[in-house]
């Protein structure tokens, strides 16, 4: 068994938005290859392969998480997969439980924008100018966020089936959100 170290998390808004139909299915680019996040490091084109097969081989799932918190699993992801771009993530956040509804609700408002990779690095450098390149990355999670660390991972949503007061109370977030980034 190999030692990974502590869990690492990685923030993106997609700058194509994650993409919110049916009020719950979401989709979009969890990680970009070839991007600088807000802490130096850049993850490599291939960094989550190894991963993903290993996962598929057991049988098993990368788990979508509200904000990393493993006790509050928010839905599942149905399709994770790598691409030219980066990681590509189609799931459905369960509306049956009630962490899934308000985080819907949030989705849908604007107020939650931003996906995040919990992940252990196998395999990285750094390089001349101190950027760290993540080249193999064990992927556990992928967690709807308040703030991605990467700035392009932003979420796209429909706010058209929300009543007034998770407007209102999506509304109060977002303002928080603007302050605390300095918008």
């Amino acid at each position: 068994m190999r030692d990974y170290g502590a869990p690492e998390r990685k923030f993106h808004r997609p700058e194509q938005g994650l993409v919110v139909s049916e009020g719950h299915v979401v989709e979009g680019y969890a990680s970009l290859f070839g991007k600088t996040d807000q802490g130096g490091d850049v993850v490599v084109k291939g960094a989550y392969a190894a991963s993903l097969k290993r996962l598929a081989a057991r049988g098993g799932r990368v788990k979508m998480l509200w904000q990393h918190d493993p006790a509050q699993p928010i839905g599942v992801w149905d399709e994770v997969r790598e691409d030219g771009m980066g990681l590509w993530v189609k799931g459905r956040i369960l509306t049956e439980v009630d962490k899934g509804r308000e985080v819907a609700a949030l989705v849908q408002a604007g107020a939650i924008d931003g996906l995040s990779i919990g992940y252990r690095t196998v395999k990285a450098e750094r390089d001349g100018k101190g950027t760290r390149r993540l080249s193999e990355l064990e992927l556990w999670e992928v967690s709807l966020v308040t703030f991605p660390m990467l700035p392009e991972a932003r979420v796209a949503a429909k706010a058209d089936a929300l009543d007034d007061g998770w407007r209102d109370i999506a509304a109060v977030f977002e303002d928080a959100r603007r302050t605390l980034a300095g918008l």
